[in-house]
């Protein structure tokens, strides 16, 4: 159990989405992020500009629905008890609680929207998707998107846990993403380069881990705060997550094809975030020490 209290959630920000078609817009501010979460788990990125039906599991597969209506259904009854023991809900729950957190944080921060998908997806800005990439967000339209079978395989085949926090961090990752977005990260990294151990692509998914580090020290404190008090066994399940997805352990000690970081620096940069809930302490554009 991670989350406390009782009763529905905002959903308002949350949608089904699915749907086929279109070209994968690669180069550029919005293409930066989506080609590196396909590199992340080992996609050619050209297997899928075609817009095919991809290769990865679906909800259908999972139970949660194949349609963009089945899965609205479902985010529409989702409460904050079901949050504890769904994946869909509890997506919705973490984006509550994200909500929540980065206003305090980050000067006119405004939400992202949010689609769960199942398969494939279109965007508003960055072309189609699909399962197999895994999470991402899209600078062009604001949006954070996931289909909840990427959590069974981190589990089931990138050795990820599949505990609550090691999944909320995925979402805060993403969340990350959003809030770069607003500061303008993104044209930074964009002018650094997309491979390479300091390249900008690096430095922005480390920076996005280090942000979820920042959401996680303040998700368990205040009289609002929606998470219990996270334990050590939580944070050492994040920290089993971010190392099964260290370019180190997906793609080989070569670094000149690293796009997101070592399994070191993701746990680094994450426990940078949760040490003090500073975001300035997530500066990762600044030192080449990552």
């Amino acid at each position: 159990m991670t989350f406390r209290g009782s009763g529905g959630l905002d959903s308002s920000g949350v949608s089904g989405g699915g749907g086929g078609g279109g070209r994968l817009a690669i180069g550029g501010g919005a293409g930066l992020i989506i080609t590196v979460v396909a590199l992340l788990f080992g996609i050619n990125p050209g297997d899928l500009m075609g817009g095919g039906s991809g290769s990865g599991s679906s909800l259908s597969q999972s139970g949660y629905g194949s349609n963009d209506a089945e899965i609205q259904d479902h985010i529409q009854s989702c409460t904050i008890e079901k949050a504890n023991s769904d994946t869909i809900c509890r997506i919705v729950a973490t984006t509550n609680s994200l909500n929540k957190v980065w206003p305090t944080l980050v000067k006119g921060y405004t939400p992202p929207k949010t689609v769960i998908f199942s398969g494939q997806v279109n965007t508003n800005g960055c072309g189609s998707a699909t399962s197999a990439m895994g999470p991402f967000y899209c600078p062009a339209d604001q949006t954070a998107y996931f289909d909840p079978s990427f959590f069974d395989e981190l589990h089931d085949q990138l050795g990820g846990s599949n505990g609550p926090l090691a999944q909320e961090y995925v979402v805060a990752h993403e969340y990350g993403h959003h809030v770069q977005n607003l500061l303008g990260t993104n044209r930074k990294a964009d002018s650094m380069g997309s491979q390479g151990a300091k390249s900008g692509s690096v430095r922005l998914e480390l920076q996005a881990d280090c942000y979820a580090g920042v959401w996680a020290y303040h998700a368990d404190k205040g009289s609002d705060a929606m998470l219990e008090p996270i334990t050590p066994d939580q944070i050492s399940q994040v920290i089993q997550t971010a190392q099964a997805i260290g370019d180190d352990k997906l793609s080989g000690p070569n670094s000149e094809g690293w796009t997101h970081g070592s399994s070191a620096q993701r746990v680094r940069w994450f426990e940078n975030g949760y040490a003090g809930g500073d975001p300035a302490a997530c500066d990762t554009f600044s030192t080449n020490n990552l």
